[in-house]
């Protein structure tokens, strides 16, 4: 007797895009047993859009439904802009702890697919601009009129008990509640929570996890500060302390002073990369050529940026921590930049080398080599690195001041990633 097949699972969702919602499309999914994949068809009044553009960069304009299939397991089985805006590790975490606790109490409950990890987070927090709404129906995961979409910044403290409960896997249902679907696809697998800011912008609230042997928060600001003074336009970040404890306070950069939703692409998606790839700085550069508004001046900041990590050991430079925001008549511009992390433990190796011949970024030397493609002449390459050289030398003072807060002890933590000879060999260089 020949075990019964698998039911096949087909649903429909609208793609929609931007505050005002307009329709973009329809997102297929299908899951025929152990096989997931979806489709995308734009709809005719998108194509016939003056303002229309392609919502991932492996979505021609034009008619029909185009098939997506993941290359590896760990690819996402939609498109790479809607992959984008999946929950990331901490965010999947929270998800699935939240369904194994709802299976106890009803075990005829299926399990997760990748469609019930995108369709969980919070329309309100989801990154970019790109909706989903079911047939007939509002957008996914909303609030009714007149509640809260979000925490607002004086409940961090709920917040962060939460998160912490769930690290120690002693998480209640309420907890659960109060965290799910609130993650974003930006920041990996340590724990956060979107978050409103007291003038009521989006924002995201990093939390120190119980694992943490230094403080890694308050790294994040203080790198994020530095670079803002090296001339790197940057996520704005504060430190709030919460009974003691210091919390990253990070502002969303897609999204409008007004609240309009700005469409975003990670570094993995302008390249259609698979998310277990290793590819080259230069990459992005040639892919900058085709789809960014103003390439040069990109290419400069990126290429600043990359001076940058290598100074602060850096090392966790990957495609998703890299970004791109829309600019208008299918064009892109370089967003500003987030998640930069000082490795004060970890070799000084970049994880996006800087070209395919190079490898990864581990000298100066290597950098101002190559600054011609990224649309730098020597005195300008020279230039960008005295900023950043320049935005380092007081790197003490900068970690010790009210927005970052870090101690004596944090100092002599962090001291190796910033004090280090590829330093010294970017001061020599400049005093030639």
């Amino acid at each position: 007797m020949t075990a019964k097949a698998a039911a096949v699972t087909k649903v429909s969702l609208g793609v929609c895009v931007g505050k005002a919602g307009l329709h973009a499309g329809e997102l297929v999914y299908v899951k025929d047993g152990a096989r997931e994949f979806s489709t995308f068809g734009y709809a005719d009044a998108w194509l016939a859009s003056a303002t229309r553009f392609e919502i991932s960069p492996d979505l021609p304009l034009h008619s029909g439904h185009q098939p997506r299939k993941a290359p590896t397991k760990d690819d996402s089985r939609f498109f790479p802009a809607l992959g984008d805006t999946e929950p990331d590790t901490w965010g999947r975490r929270v998800i699935a702890r939240a369904h194994a606790k709802e299976r106890k109490n009803n075990p005829t409950l299926k399990a997760l697919n990748e469609l019930d990890y995108l369709c969980t987070v919070d329309d309100y927090s989801r990154v970019g601009a790109l909706r989903l709404r079911a047939a007939d129906e509002g957008f996914l995961r909303t609030v009714d009129d007149g509640c809260r979409a979000m925490p607002p910044l004086f409940e961090l403290e709920h917040m962060l008990q939460a998160s912490h409960a769930v690290e120690r896997s002693e998480e209640t249902a309420e907890d659960l509640k109060y965290l799910l679907g609130k993650g974003t696809s930006l920041g990996g697998a340590r724990p956060k929570c979107s978050v409103l800011d007291q003038d009521g912008a989006l924002a995201l609230g990093k939390f120190p996890s119980v694992t943490d042997q230094r403080a890694v928060v308050r790294g994040e600001v203080l790198a994020l500060r530095l670079a803002a003074r090296a001339g790197m336009d940057v996520a704005s970040a504060r430190i709030e302390l919460v009974q003691g404890v210091p919390v990253a306070v990070i502002r969303r950069f897609d999204r409008t002073v007004e609240g309009g939703r700005i469409p975003y692409w990670s570094g993995t998606t302008i390249l259609q990369a698979g998310r277990n790839d290793e590819h080259a700085y230069t990459e992005i550069v040639d892919a900058m050529r085709a789809r960014c508004a103003h390439t040069a001046a990109d290419a400069r900041q990126l290429w600043r940026r990359i001076a940058f990590n290598h100074l602060i050991t850096n090392v966790d430079d990957h495609l998703q921590n890299i970004g791109f925001l829309y600019a208008g008549k299918g064009l892109w511009r370089l967003s500003p930049a987030f998640d930069l992390n000082p490795f004060p433990d970890k070799d000084r190796e970049s994880k996006t080398w800087l070209s395919d011949e190079t490898g990864p970024v581990t000298s100066v030397t290597d950098l101002m080599a190559l600054a011609s493609y990224f649309h730098l002449d020597a005195t300008q390459a020279l230039q960008s690195l005295g900023d950043v050289v320049s935005s380092l030398k007081n790197w003490r003072e900068v970690a010790q001041s009210a927005e970052v807060g870090m101690s004596a002890r944090d100092l002599d933590d962090f001291a190796p990633a910033f004090e280090h000879g590829e330093l010294e060999a970017a001061q020599t260089l400049l005093a030639r």
